[in-house]
């Protein structure tokens, strides 16, 4: 009976000391801000026609489907052009900062109403990289994705080499002031009555308990006498932050399997001829002469059938084994790009590749940041160092962490 005990005493530290996968939060966080950023600004010219006044769907409808099935969307609270333009302006604006990482906490919230609003404004347009940002939006809110590669992390390794020289910097006053600043637009949105749910149950609760979190969090760091407060928040903020990236590698997990799964069962996969159909599709043929060529060898066809099922539905079993796992990660991300240019599916392709980022190990990541950082400071030689350093001792989500880790939450990381 003795025997278990330390091994669940070190699983009960692991996840409540420290907030694992700081990479693979930040690479998750830049991966699907730049998705959502760039289809964005790509459909800029389309917008009316997508989510506008003058879509299809028309703002009636919309507001009608949205009071049976509780979907949140500002979109439904005014069909005023005006209106229209200052969401689609924000949710640019919130991926932008997210993407750069400003204020992480705060971004993530607003990042999840833009991504909400517009998606849920138009329900029939998308496809299958649309749900995976829909959820990973959701999701990204409750992980702590700012410790690393961005402004926040920037300006937090500033202050602690201030505080090292003996320099006194003050209390920041832009998260407090963006956090007033969000109460009152809640506060007025709530007095409307424009948001779903009473305080006990519904996006109402959601919003406000979001809220209330930052004031505690700010409470406990600025009026607690005692660090106790402020240990047990960082506590309950690491088992929040290490169920949500669990559930985000579950959630890649099952889109593969059911994917894999699916596939199986077709008769067209099952004879190696699936590929060759969706190549001859106009709607999915940018490059005609590339499709042609690709779909004109019956082998490759083949073999890029049979491979597509057999990735997707021995990913999951991979994960007890890193050194198969990576070669698959690989096999997979490289398929997408292939969907990206042959398929004419850019945004799916970058929505899948950024979920299976989560899974890259994290001595990977480290080099790719280094390298990024040198190459940042060859072009900027005056220019900060918002990125760590190579050697920076951080947790990997599937290795024991070197030393806890001193993430900050609320509106900072």
């Amino acid at each position: 009976m003795n025997r278990p005990a330390p091994t669940i005493a070190r699983g009960i530290a692991r996840v409540t000391e420290s907030a694992l996968g700081p990479y693979q939060s930040a690479v998750i966080r830049i991966g699907f801000a730049a998705t959502w950023l760039l289809f964005l600004l790509r459909e800029y010219p389309h917008r009316q026609e997508m989510y506008g006044p003058d879509a299809p769907w028309s703002w009636d409808l919309a507001r009608r489907l949205v009071a049976n099935n509780h979907a949140f969307t500002v979109l439904t609270w005014s069909d005023s052009q005006v209106w229209f333009e200052t969401v689609y302006a924000l949710a640019v604006a919130s991926s932008a900062l997210l993407l750069v990482g400003w204020r992480t906490r705060a971004m993530s919230v607003l990042f999840m109403v833009g991504v909400l609003s517009l998606q849920n404004r138009s329900v029939f347009i998308g496809d299958g990289g649309d749900n995976v940002l829909h959820l990973m939006a959701i999701y990204l809110v409750f992980i702590r994705c700012g410790r690393v590669w961005s402004l926040d992390a920037r300006r937090d390794r500033l202050a602690r080499e201030a505080h090292a020289r003996g320099e006194w910097t003050g209390p920041g006053r832009g998260g407090p002031a963006l956090w007033a600043g969000l109460g009152i637009a809640l506060a007025v949105a709530t007095g409307a009555g424009r948001i779903d749910g009473g305080f006990l149950g519904g996006w109402l609760t959601v919003f406000w308990g979001l809220w209330a979190v930052q004031a505690l969090w700010w409470a406990a760091g600025r009026l607690a006498r005692t660090a106790e407060p402020r240990v047990l928040l960082d506590v309950v903020a690491n088992l929040v932050h290490n169920a949500a990236l669990m559930i985000v590698m579950a959630e890649a997990c099952l889109i593969y399997a059911t994917a894999g799964w699916y596939k199986i069962q077709g008769s067209r996969w099952q004879d190696g001829t699936a590929v060759y159909y969706p190549l001859h599709l106009e709607s999915f043929s940018p490059w005609p002469a590339l499709s042609g060529l690709m779909s004109a060898h019956g082998s490759i066809v083949m073999l890029v059938t049979y491979g597509t099922v057999a990735v997707q539905v021995a990913f999951p079993f991979t994960l007890f084994n890193r050194r198969v796992k990576n070669v698959l990660l690989v096999a997979m991300m490289t398929e997408h790009a292939v969907i990206a240019v042959v398929l004419g599916l850019p945004f799916f392709s970058l929505a899948m590749i950024a979920a299976d980022a989560v899974f890259l190990p994290t001595s990977f990541l480290r080099r790719l940041g280094g390298r990024v950082a040198r190459a940042r400071d060859r072009l900027f030689p005056g220019g900060g160092r918002g990125l760590p350093g190579p050697r920076e001792p951080v947790p990997d989500v599937l290795d024991v962490p070197e030393e806890p880790g001193q993430a900050h939450v609320g509106f900072t990381a």
